[in-house]
């Protein structure tokens, strides 16, 4: 059975790593947005790495769903939005695709700074391989202390952000991808697909077919990530 304190540890550290990655997220679809002509965002106070006006749009996709995941199944998934004018989008869908792609390549740049951190840490000693992974267990501590915490944050910065950044690229609305298509689309017909993808019951089609398949999608590139983390170490 887990120790209560190294469970409410973890907890604060997947939540502290929630915030910030989906803040980061959300801030890079507003800042992009606002470059290419659509102020929507920026507005609603989204141009922000302060969290509070992200929550504020999504108090139970940033707080309570997050701390309940987390309570059953000691990992965090939740949601956040940064609003967006869609005539804008309806008149530069590339624009729009663009603005789509920030949010995921925020994440694929916070995942890259955690793994360069645990390869670092590797290098010097500090780290050691695990004998058994976990999305907050990428690395074995062996100074225990301050540093045990450091490896626990960035094994969950890491884990979180490659999964917020592979699961937001599937091509299926309501999720990023959906829009990133729109930068390889000619633009009339990036407008019917952005029409189509509108439809409530599209986006709900779109999030079962998402959780069905993302477990495929996630284990080969996860172990791809790992042997890039650990060069010469299998994990089965």
């Amino acid at each position: 059975m887990s120790d209560p304190s190294t469970t409410l540890a973890l907890g604060a550290i997947w939540f502290a790593a929630f915030l910030f990655s989906t803040t980061v997220h959300e801030a890079s679809h507003a800042l992009v947005a606002l470059r290419l002509g659509d102020p929507t965002a920026y507005h609603g106070g989204q141009v922000s790495l302060n969290p509070i006006p992200h929550i504020q749009r999504e108090p139970f996709g940033m707080v309570l769903v997050p701390l309940l995941t987390y309570a059953t199944g000691r990992w965090m998934m939740g949601w956040a939005s940064a609003p967006y004018d869609p005539q804008w989008a309806i008149r530069h869908p590339r624009r729009s695709g663009a603005m789509a792609l920030a949010g995921p390549l925020a994440n694929l740049g916070l995942a890259l700074v955690a793994g360069t951190s645990i390869r670092l840490g590797t290098a010097l000693g500090a780290f050691q391989p695990p004998a058994r992974l976990q999305y907050d267990h990428l690395v074995e501590v062996p100074a225990g202390g301050l540093l045990g915490g450091l490896g626990a944050l960035l094994s969950v910065f890491f884990s979180l952000n490659l999964i917020l950044f592979l699961f937001n690229l599937l091509p299926l609305p309501p999720m990023d991808g959906s829009a990133v298509l729109q930068l390889f689309l000619p633009e009339e017909a990036s407008r019917r697909w952005m029409e189509a993808i509108r439809q409530p019951m599209i986006g709900i089609f779109g999030i079962l077919i998402a959780w069905r398949l993302f477990g495929y999608v996630l284990r080969p590139l996860f172990g791809l990530a790992l042997r890039l983390l650990f060069p010469g170490v299998s994990y089965t």
